[in-house]
């Protein structure tokens, strides 16, 4: 199991030069939410990875055809977490054995992935090798050359813990808790402890 420090992050700069990864795992608001948990990251923004059409919109990655995967961009302190922890922590907050999309989430917007530059392959690269191992499965995720990240429109940023308020089909919701009643219903952390059972560093969190 891998320890996890979790601590409120502040997003200032420090002297200590920062680095960036950039994962698809799903539902970009998932995973800025997790990893926005972890000691060292600083930011996690939500945006879009792998397309072929610059500055895309929302609705059109949605849609499909851009080629773009939901990703996030996660800027880190390497003094106090490193790119393999990073890695590690990705793949077991999803399901890379789904080839199809993530939980409820289907469609190649939602596929998992791991954007890198060639200092990180080798990284990423063990973090698949670790978790197929320690699954006993096939892991689908694709390590893919890094690719412009496009960030998404305001509306996506810190969904997680907006107050904004917006209708859903369960009424009138702030965007906060309409985030939690999402991640619940389309089973998200449900699958992940299947698969990961105490291994599992967000499910629940």
């Amino acid at each position: 199991m891998i320890a996890l420090g979790f601590l409120a992050q502040a997003k200032t700069g420090h002297a200590q030069q920062l680095e960036t990864i950039t994962v698809a795992g799903g539902c970009f608001w998932c995973v800025e939410a997790d990893f926005e948990k972890v000691n060292g990251v600083t930011e996690a923004v939500s945006g879009f990875a792998g397309g072929t059409v610059a500055n895309p919109t929302y609705k059109q990655v949605v849609k499909g055809g851009t080629g773009h995967y939901e990703a996030v961009q996660i800027t880190y302190d390497p003094s106090k977490v490193s790119a393999d922890t990073l890695y590690d922590l990705f793949f077991r907050s999803v399901d890379p054995t789904d080839a199809g999309g993530q939980f409820c989430d289907r469609g190649e917007t939602y596929r998992t992935a791991i954007f890198t530059s060639p200092d990180q392959k080798a990284a990423a690269e063990q973090a698949k090798s670790d978790a197929q191992a320690a699954l006993g499965q096939t892991v689908v995720t694709p390590i893919l050359d890094a690719s412009e990240f496009y960030p998404a429109d305001g509306y996506h940023q810190d969904y997680y813990k907006q107050s904004g308020i917006i209708l859903t089909r369960f009424g009138p919701k702030s965007k906060a808790n309409a985030y939690k009643a999402y991640r619940e219903a389309c089973g998200r952390d449900e699958r992940v402890r299947q698969l990961w059972g105490d291994a599992a560093p967000f499910a629940g969190s």
